[in-house]
């Protein structure tokens, strides 16, 4: 038989028939494809709210459209750029793991950079012993309800209302937040939501002794909610008197976004599982981590039979793990998560400034840089009337008056922080600058001062979305 072994492949061709810079000479099109090819809703609503910009450049806190604009980007991916786009300690470890070619999914194997960021993460962590790597934060969560069942040989989960925890069909059963759980039929049974801060009604669940888990954001995503000191710490107590799994879901929280590389911190918490993801890879190559104890790795992986009874194709991925790497380095080493804080405070106090002067303004709220800006309902009549009729119509509405303009008229992107609520969100990069915190709260006291006059131009963009949303509704 013919030794094939050592026969060297045939050499690949060089060609530059491919250029994916000639893709993007046809930017223009990108709306049309997403409306042919894509989600046809999504083009829908970012012409509606003005937000069908051509962006086609980032760099740190800013993006560039296609005339050249700047932006502010305050949104930062949900939470992804921590460390900004295109930091350059994370494209220089990029480029050199493509020249590398590190021999890289080979699947049976151990990889060397997975090995190395699991044992970064553990020597941070402030519980666990042992890192599972998937794709995504919704992956992650997927991860924790199935290692938990396996632990514990129970079914149910408990977590709290308003929670976010993912779109896929085990994290959406722990979902708190109704809008995206409906429509899409049975989900997994035994799920249970207590309401954040309610003792009684989370060991009335507890106490049945079938919970595997109850989990948790440190701070929930949609509206910024905080729990009250020590609530998550009774918590955690009246989990382990019952014999239940804690779940800390970090995916956004995580990496130094509050001002601590995980928010548990505030706490003092050691969860039985953590979960990381968005910000882990510093933005370019999709990335998570579960963080759990010895026994429940071992309670998984149970013998060798088992060693692959849980598996993630791109999990054990060289590239995101240095990309992993390459983030906890930047982040220890050039003050970023100390920056969170600072970008915080300053923005909280900026903000809370301006609310003897704005009756609309509300609560401020939040840690390090992830911060919620609540508006309530104006006392004079006039503001009142406005502020009701909106209300009518749509309880999403009044943010979005606020959100555009600061897009349109000053180059700001922000978010509205979930349907039926009056919360604009803030997750800025942690590179923001002081010129960029002054800039943000001198334009949006502009748009508030243009909110607090009744009727006004402001008035009547919500009424054009109110419009929209009727019609919408309506078809």
């Amino acid at each position: 038989m013919e030794n094939t072994a050592s026969k060297m492949p045939p050499a690949r061709i060089e060609s530059t028939d491919f250029s994916i810079r000639k893709v993007f000479e046809n930017q223009y099109q990108r709306f049309e494809n997403h409306s042919q090819y894509m989600n046809p809703q999504l083009p829908k609503v970012l012409k509606t709210l003005g937000f069908d910009k051509s962006y086609v450049r980032g760099e740190a806190q800013y993006l560039w459209d296609q005339d050249g604009k700047r932006y502010l980007d305050l949104l930062s991916g949900y939470g992804v750029y921590n460390l900004g786009r295109y930091h350059p300690v994370i494209v220089k470890t990029l480029r050199e793991m493509l020249d590398l070619q590190d021999a890289n999914l080979v699947q049976m194997d151990c990889p060397h950079l997975t090995g190395e960021l699991a044992k970064e993460i553990i020597q941070r962590s402030p519980s666990g012993d042992r890192v599972y790597f998937t794709s995504t934060g919704a992956e992650t969560v997927e991860t924790a309800i199935k290692f938990a069942k396996a632990t514990t040989r129970r079914d149910r989960i408990v977590s709290l209302k308003k929670a976010f925890h993912g779109l896929t069909v085990g994290a959406l059963s722990v979902m708190g937040n109704e809008e995206f759980r409906e429509g899409f039929g049975g989900l997994l049974s035994g799920c249970e939501q207590v309401a954040m801060n309610d003792l009684n009604a989370l060991e009335n669940e507890l106490k049945k002794k079938d919970v595997a888990a109850f989990v948790f954001e440190p701070i929930q995503g949609k509206g910024v909610f905080i729990p009250e000191a020590g609530f998550l710490k009774a918590a955690e107590e009246l989990c382990h008197k019952y014999g239940t799994l804690t779940i800390a879901d970090e995916v956004q929280t995580g990496m130094g976004r509050t001002g601590k590389m995980f928010a548990i911190e505030y706490e003092g918490l050691k969860p039985d599982i953590i979960l990381i993801s968005k910000a882990l890879s510093g933005g370019l190559v999709p990335t998570g981590a579960v963080i759990a104890s010895d026994k429940i790795f071992k309670s998984v992986f149970s013998s060798m039979d088992r060693c692959v009874v849980h598996s993630s194709t791109f999990g054990k991925n060289s590239l995101s793990a240095a990309m992993g790497l390459a983030t906890i380095w930047v982040l220890e080493n050039e003050g970023l998560i100390e920056q969170a804080n600072v970008i915080g405070e300053k923005l909280i106090a900026g903000l809370n400034a301006m609310k003897p002067e704005f009756e609309m303004l509300g609560e401020i709220r939040g840690r390090g840089a992830m911060i919620g800006i609540e508006f309530i309902s104006p006392r004079s009549l006039s503001l009142k009337m406005g502020w009701n009729l909106l209300h009518t119509l749509d309880k999403s509405l009044f943010p979005q008056m606020i959100i555009i303009p600061l897009l349109r008229d000053f180059g700001i992107l922000t978010q509205t922080s979930g349907k039926g609520q009056d919360i604009i969100k803030l997750l800025p990069p942690l590179v923001m600058s002081d010129d960029d915190i002054d800039y943000f709260l001198k334009s949006f006291r502009t748009v508030l001062e243009l909110a607090h006059k009744f009727p006004g131009g402001l008035w009547d963009l919500g009424k054009s979305l109110a419009k929209a949303s009727l019609s919408e509704k309506a078809s």
